[in-house]
């Protein structure tokens, strides 16, 4: 762009028109209340929080389950002699969201000189399978355990939140409660208890050693 501002006739010229500025000021705007609206975070009522977090984990399990059979049956379709990739483009980061999901697969020939290492990962796969299959295993407690570790997983009790809770009540004066109290004397008489037997062991071992030390002396008096 020039800065003269003298008409030339045989120049070119041209317009800049931005259009219309609302939508990037409304994006703008909701990009700021956005950004306030996560470093509140803290404060947000618990139905808010509790919807944040299930649809976190939903999130999670998903793409777990996405990448999982993603990998599985590019597995399966490599084994045959072809590279098939479902979303093949969904770990691209110069594209966006929507763009990440296009095309929804991709298939091809694989490179010639790879049928020894079809065959060698063929093998090692499904003689796993075959070994994991025939040892003897819990499948319902191991469905049971998952279905748990899913529970725990969306009521945020997977971890325990006694380190949390101690880090709260930091500053706080420790006061004993009336169950630990009975609990402390309970231990106190149990303690007293074994050292009054523990002495009178010992008081008795003295008197025994006392008495056959006289009874002794008594037998060599006689002798003499």
């Amino acid at each position: 762009m020039s800065r003269l501002r003298d008409f030339d006739e045989l120049g070119y010229y041209t317009w800049i028109f931005e259009g219309n500025k609302r939508f990037k000021n409304f994006m703008t705007t909701a990009l700021i209340i956005g950004f306030l609206a996560c470093t509140c975070f803290p404060i947000w009522p618990n139905f808010l929080k509790t919807f944040v977090w299930y649809l976190s984990v939903t999130m999670t399990l998903f793409l777990f389950f996405l990448i999982t059979c993603r990998g599985f049956l590019f597995l399966m379709i490599w084994l045959c002699g072809y590279e098939f990739w479902m979303f093949p483009n969904l770990f691209d980061e110069s594209l966006n969201f929507l763009d990440s999901f296009k095309p929804i697969y991709s298939s091809e020939k694989t490179a010639k000189g790879q049928l020894p290492y079809r065959m060698g990962v063929g093998v090692a796969f499904f003689g796993f399978c075959y070994w994991a299959i025939t040892q003897p295993s819990e499948f319902e407690g191991y469905k049971a355990a998952q279905m748990d570790f899913i529970k725990d997983l969306y009521k945020g009790t997977l971890l325990s939140d006694m380190a949390h809770k101690d880090k709260e009540d930091i500053d706080k004066p420790k006061v004993l409660t009336l169950d630990e109290l009975l609990k402390r004397l309970d231990s106190d008489d149990q303690e007293d208890v074994n050292e009054v037997t523990d002495v009178s062991e010992e008081e008795e071992l003295d008197s025994l050693l006392d008495n056959l030390v006289e009874d002794e002396e008594d037998i060599f008096s006689d002798e003499e």
